[in-house]
């Protein structure tokens, strides 16, 4: 899951738990919300975190050329 799908979570799952007024029979809409909203948090810090890991990481050297000049004289 990337970025956009854990924002995504977190985005419907507040407007399941602030904003909704339905009453359904078995399930509390609100619970629900929250974790949603608690699985985009988690997901969230977990790419956030993986991604600085690989940020972090040193680029591989640089492959280095050399030219020599020979002159036979």
């Amino acid at each position: 899951m990337g970025l956009g799908g854990c924002i995504l979570l977190i985005g419907i799952g507040a407007i399941l738990t602030f904003a909704v007024d339905w009453h359904v029979q078995g399930m509390n809409i609100h619970v629900a919300g929250l974790v949603l909203m608690a699985v985009g948090i988690i997901g969230t810090a977990a790419y956030v975190s993986i991604f600085k890991r690989r940020r972090l990481q040193a680029p591989p050297p640089a492959a280095t050329v050399v030219e020599e000049d020979r002159r036979y004289y």
